[in-house]
């Protein structure tokens, strides 16, 4: 698929599944075969925020993923880290320099070993530009397993600035589609509900909206607060806003 074609039918995918099948067989194409994306709109000076709001795509296999995601080993792999503290993208190479150099700890030593064992060793990692402080966004493209660093290297030399251009397009395309995590999706009444409160109408005017009593809007709204794990109904209104949930288009 020419890059023009791939722009096109990723900027008009009608939903992140559509496109993330889309840009994983288009990484492949390269050689790069897992792929993995996060990205969180709560980071902190101290926390990328509750992992439940992350919004991660991977094509990994769920024993990596059970690992690497579920016991948080991203919090201290090396090229997360860079991720996190730099934009544009980076060459795993550099962790050979950072092993002869002594520069990594004791934990990211042990993530590197795991790594080599399930055959996660080379590849790149892209850092997107942030849109506000509290936001952070990067891919990670691993080659595949028969792939050595400097094959990858060969590629990106090649291939380097379409690459980059197909991540920043699919992760800005990713920002404008509604993701609903399992731990927080929201029934339809709920949503309702949220739509409502966002148009700034009270809860005796949702009731007469939706037919209900003002007591059920209200458990609806609770309901809408602890699946999101906030206090209020305005932060259940933006973090439905953020994960685009507020007023979406059916397809």
């Amino acid at each position: 698929m020419a890059l023009v074609d791939y722009l096109d039918e990723i900027t008009n995918a009608p939903s992140i599944e559509v496109l993330w099948d889309l840009h994983a067989r288009k990484m492949a194409d390269y050689g790069f075969t897992r792929v993995l994306y996060g990205y969180t709109s709560y980071r902190s000076a101290t926390s990328l925020g509750d992992p439940d709001d992350f919004i991660i795509l991977t094509n990994h296999d769920k024993e990596y993923t059970d690992w690497f995601l579920g016991k948080k080993m991203f919090y201290e792999a090396p090229m997360a880290k860079w991720a996190l503290q730099n934009e544009g993208w980076m060459s795993w190479g550099v962790l050979r320099d950072m092993l002869e150099t002594g520069a990594l700890s004791e934990a990211q030593m042990k993530i590197l070993e795991y790594n080599r064992k399930v055959g996660v060793t080379c590849g790149y990692t892209v850092s997107f530009k942030s849109v506000s402080p509290r936001s952070k966004g990067a891919i990670a493209l691993t080659g595949h397993p028969d792939m050595t660093q400097e094959e990858a290297d060969a590629v990106w030399a090649e291939h380097g600035p379409d690459i980059v251009v197909m991540n920043n397009v699919a992760h800005l395309k990713i920002l404008s589609l509604p993701y609903i995590s399992p731990e927080r999706g929201l029934t339809k009444r709920q949503l309702e509900a949220l739509h409502w409160v966002g148009d700034g109408k009270t809860t005796a005017d949702i009731a007469l909206l939706m037919g209900l009593t003002p007591a059920t809007v209200e458990k609806h709204l609770r309901l809408a607060r602890d699946v999101l794990n906030v206090e209020t109904t305005a932060q259940a209104v933006l973090k439905a806003a953020l994960h685009n949930q507020m007023f979406v288009v059916a397809y």
